[in-house]
């Protein structure tokens, strides 16, 4: 697998003349929605398949996957141009391995909304170990508050995906409560209704682990915090099902700050299964404009979490986003939230050059629009993917977790699928 950086004068001709590669393939790999326009600085993932099989009448795709000695999920995640589907026709070529060598094994999780598009889930089932649907809250009582997520679970299923509950302090209006994680942790009461909810609702609903994520916690419950999570576990554990807890990044132990104080890494991964290390949001909707995630930021996150914990419980967290923001920033002022193609199309749209911030290892351009504002988009591509990806493999991770799957990323997939093995479980 290559990655090519658009260059000015390059088309998709060249650049599959230059690779040896059909356009038609880069075009698949990439998902490019306009291949006619191509935006300097730009990603485009090259890969060199070495074994196809051409369709005959009457091949399935588990016939193909048999004879050749691979799975049906390989197959789907080998040719997204199948979008996820078993359905083949005769005379159609199936990339069945590639020349790139795999040069590790991760799990792959992903969160998603009831609200995502059935298509979008469908084709990016076959990339994941685990699916998430976002989220269940709970009432100061401590009962469960309604998730439509049959939908999504079943999908999971069908997909051999596990599905995992997430369970938030989220409150309706979008913000954390850490008056509601108070009573969850120190009213036994409310805590013991809480966990025999979630006991009856993952076995109901066939969830296979389940997904803690309480912020902005007081400083003082970080010790109660640690012990829920750990009877929580001792409940779970007879089912066979584990408990992930999420960590805001810190970089040290007694790091201040309302998001990090009540998150004890420490005692939080003995108290727990596995932990997913929520390294984004350096870059965020009311900051300045900055990477999303930026490498050095997440290796400092990923460093001090290794002094508390074993790299097999951690699960690193990777943005499926990106923003725009208007210049000149202004305190108070909103950054929007975009997809990481969006980023792509809305730099063809202004002819703006993306360029890449080797520090952070993060895309980034600037644009003037229409009515002549200026603004600053830092975003997601192949490069930076690999190097996060990179990342978890160099510090032996258990794998990696998208937040999250409701905007399409193609390249994402693609250079997943050439890298990693994906594991069929967390």
């Amino acid at each position: 697998m290559d990655i090519h950086v658009v260059k000015p004068g390059d088309t998709l001709y060249s650049v599959a003349l230059r690779y040896g590669v059909p356009m038609s393939q880069l075009i698949n790999d990439n998902q490019l929605p306009d291949p006619s326009r191509l935006v300097v600085g730009q990603t485009l993932v090259v890969q060199y398949p070495l074994l196809t099989h051409t369709v005959r009448p009457g091949d399935t795709l588990y016939s193909i996957a048999a004879s050749h000695g691979t799975t049906v999920r390989q197959l789907l995640r080998n040719n997204p141009i199948l979008g996820g589907d078993s359905l083949i026709i005769p005379g159609q070529i199936l990339t069945i391995s590639f020349r790139q060598e795999q040069v590790g094994t991760l799990s792959v999780n992903g969160y998603a909304e009831p609200s995502v598009d059935p298509s979008l889930l469908h084709r990016t089932l076959p990339y994941l170990s685990a699916l998430t649907p976002f989220t269940y809250g709970f009432t100061s009582q401590g009962v469960l508050t309604p998730l439509d997520d049959a939908a999504l679970i079943e999908s999971a299923l069908q997909a051999e995906v596990q599905p995992v509950l997430h369970l938030s302090t989220l409150t309706r209006d979008g913000t954390f409560s850490n008056e509601l994680s108070h009573i969850a942790l120190t009213d036994r009461a409310v805590q013991t209704q809480l966990i025999a909810q979630l006991l009856r609702t993952v076995e109901q609903r066939g969830y296979t682990a389940v997904d803690i994520d309480f912020e902005f916690i007081y400083g003082e419950d970080a010790k109660a915090y640690a012990q829920f999570i750990e009877r929580l576990r001792s409940n779970l554990s007879p089912m066979g099902i584990p408990v992930i807890v999420a960590l805001a990044p810190k970089v040290f132990a007694q790091q201040q700050g309302d998001l990090y104080e009540g998150h004890d890494y420490a005692a939080l991964s003995q108290a727990a299964d596995f932990v997913l290390l929520m390294t984004y949001e350096w870059g965020y909707t009311y900051g300045p404009p900055m990477a999303v995630a930026p490498i050095r930021n997440v290796r400092q996150v990923v460093d001090y979490a290794l002094t508390e914990m074993e790299p097999e419980k951690i699960y690193l967290g990777i943005p499926n986003y990106g923003y725009d923001w208007t210049l000149p920033f202004q305190q108070g002022s909103r950054a929007r939230s975009i997809s990481n193609p969006e980023a792509v199309t809305i730099a063809a749209d202004h002819y703006a050059a993306i360029r890449f911030d080797e520090a952070a290892q993060s895309p980034w351009f600037r644009y003037v629009d229409d009515s002549g504002q200026e603004h600053e988009v830092w975003f997601e591509d192949a490069r930076s993917i690999r190097a996060k990806l990179d990342l978890a493999h160099t510090y032996g991770l258990r794998g990696v977790s998208y937040w999250n799957l409701m905007r399409p990323f193609p390249q994402n997939w693609t250079v997943l699928n050439a890298l990693y093995r994906i594991r069929e479980e967390l």
